[in-house]
């Protein structure tokens, strides 16, 4: 389940961006039920923390990191429409923190 961290004052598009990257994610990998996104606020940007499971990492990051990049993009026009910065990262389910030695 998606879940959010401290909410931005006025107009939230945290919910919006979680919501989005949930249903983009859970279209391309195998197992949908295993897909979460959690949101970790700092300051002004938001981190959004994909998770999948390990079966599906590759298909999240896709050939030559061609679909993270083009997850990337998306969360990027979105930043400048609502002036708030978002980052993505993508984990593997039962990973703290991403594994860059792949």
């Amino acid at each position: 389940m998606a879940e959010t961290a401290d909410p931005m004052v006025g107009n939230n598009p945290v919910p919006d961006m979680l919501e989005l990257m949930n249903q983009i994610a859970k279209a391309l990998v195998d197992e949908p039920d295993a897909v979460h996104v959690e949101a970790l606020a700092d300051g002004d940007a938001t981190l959004l923390r994909l998770r999948v499971a390990a079966n599906d990492i590759g298909k999240v990051i896709g050939k030559q990191g061609r679909t993270a990049r083009s997850l990337r993009t998306i969360l990027g026009a979105a930043s400048m429409k609502f002036q708030h910065r978002f980052s993505l990262d993508i984990v593997e389910n039962g990973e703290s923190e991403p594994n860059f030695n792949r």
